[in-house]
């Protein structure tokens, strides 16, 4: 695909072209397949003896390199190859050189290709460079390189096990995908997608932005909100016709939305991808939006998956109020990727204060619904009682302390306070203090701008702040996290 886009600018008379690509090799070894094709001559310097040559040298002098291939007499069509020249834009020089070899370039048959990982035209030459981005591998080109490491009988998977391993790809480069299936084959003896998830996790820890969470949570894991899960379920199947957005959470603090979003990749059988807002801000001017663009180029090569932003009210704290305006040309960003993106991310966000958002965050099509997550009752309450003191040791006969509106993430503490101190449930619960007591006034508040605007996790339709209990049965485990 970068050939036949490559051939076209070319065709077209275009001088200067910025190939974007994170795998210069691949990107060279395809501009040199088109030149064969096209009889096109490849020119680089030569550090030692500073003429150009056919092939392009990793050591040149920069400014020599591109005033040597402006004075080139030549009737070929000659491409000069400039890898990772980004490091060279900044110096004046090199810049009007580069001005000079693109203008004449177009009457002479020249071309000047530079092949960098990132984008960084300076203002001088934006307007007689062309971006050209080289594209991480599809589905078709990751099951092609599997194949050619798949050598003997039982090496490659097939049917279901072929799509998750594929699934388990998106997102690596070709390097990268060879690495993981050649580890695979000496590990596992066949290419297993367990492997290139370890891979891609140690790929986005390099990131510093993303994590990619390994946890067992599923939905049998947590009981109640019916309503939520089926919603769930029903929007991100394999073959609905078209992509889901997401889903907001709100609620008070501990009552189970981070583990609903922990639990929903492995449900749906997608990895979850959290993203830390706090670590795309950087010190120098543009950075903050360089992180944010690269965050979300390697989120939309993860699809299909499950992004979650926890507690995206204080990532986003300052919006349209701080005196730089990084914050909030952030937040633009995210609502631009979150109705233009076409990948197949579903992103979940939680909040436990839906008044710091801003209201268009809110709005239609933004997600597919926002759901409000009340404090558990007594029926739900009895089993995360159950669960944990099975979890911490503590025998199911003790006697428990009044819980009267704890959420799941307090009766977790009472419980693990008692077995650190080995003490009684009751007097271990002297140590817990409420979220109900000390935010009563937050969680009303919240209850009730909640009443009829969003949906209800439990039931069908809105939450109703006032709606006469049911008798029901359902959250089988906390929903501390």
């Amino acid at each position: 695909m970068l050939t036949d886009t490559i051939r076209e600018y070319l065709d077209a008379g275009f001088s200067g072209l910025w190939i974007q690509t994170t795998e210069p090799d691949e990107a060279i070894a395809d501009i040199k397949t088109l030149a064969a094709k096209d009889s096109y001559e490849i020119a680089g310097l030569d550090a030692n003896t500073g003429k150009l040559n056919t092939e392009p040298t990793p050591d040149f002098d920069p400014y020599a390199a591109v005033t040597a291939f402006d004075g080139l007499e030549t009737s070929c069509r000659t491409l000069l190859l400039l890898p990772n020249f980004h490091n060279y834009t900044g110096d004046a020089s090199v810049k009007q050189a580069l001005f000079r070899a693109v203008q004449n370039g177009k009457k002479a048959l020249r071309h000047v290709l530079i092949i960098s990982p990132i984008v960084s035209v300076p203002p001088e030459l934006e307007k007689i460079f062309v971006v050209v981005e080289h594209e991480l591998p599809t589905r078709e080109q990751l099951e092609k390189i599997a194949c050619g490491i798949a050598t003997e009988p039982g090496d490659m998977p097939q049917g279901a096990d072929l799509k998750r391993l594929l699934d388990a790809s998106s997102g690596l480069t070709r390097y990268e995908a060879e690495g993981a299936y050649s580890l695979s084959i000496v590990r596992y003896g066949r290419i297993d997608p367990q492997a290139v998830w370890e891979l891609k996790a140690g790929a986005l820890k390099k990131n510093g932005t993303l994590t990619l969470h390994r946890g067992k949570e599923n939905f049998s894991d947590l009981g109640g909100l019916e309503n939520l899960k089926d919603f769930s379920r029903r929007i991100t199947r394999p073959d609905k016709p078209f992509n889901s957005k997401g889903i907001m959470l709100l609620s008070p603090p501990g009552c189970g939305k981070s583990l609903y979003c922990k639990a929903l990749g492995n449900e749906i059988g997608r990895p979850t991808i959290t993203m830390d807002i706090g670590s795309l801000m950087g010190s120098l001017v543009g950075q903050s939006e360089e992180r944010t663009r690269a965050a979300f180029a390697v989120i939309d090569a993860m699809a299909p998956c499950v992004l979650m932003l926890d507690e995206i009210e204080k990532g986003l704290a300052g919006t349209g109020t701080e005196s730089s305006g990084v914050t909030t040309r952030l937040f633009g960003t995210f609502l631009t990727w979150l109705n233009d993106h076409q990948s197949d991310v579903f992103v979940v966000c939680t909040s436990n204060d839906i008044s710091k958002l801003p209201p268009e965050f809110t709005r239609a099509e933004r997600f597919d619904g926002i759901f409000f997550l009340d404090l558990p009752n007594s029926e739900q309450r009895e089993s995360i009682w159950t669960i944990h003191q099975a979890k911490y040791g503590i025998s199911g006969a003790q006697p428990r302390p009044d819980a009267e509106n704890w959420t799941g993430a307090e009766i977790q503490s009472c419980c693990r306070l008692a077995a650190l101190m080995d003490v009684p449930l009751v007097e271990s619960a002297r140590n817990v203090v409420p979220v109900s007591v000390t935010a009563a006034d937050r969680i009303e508040s919240l209850r009730q701008w909640a009443s009829g605007r969003v949906l209800d996790a439990d039931r069908p339709g809105t939450y109703q702040r006032n709606r006469t209990p049911q008798p029901e049965t359902r959250r089988a485990i906390s929903r501390g996290r």
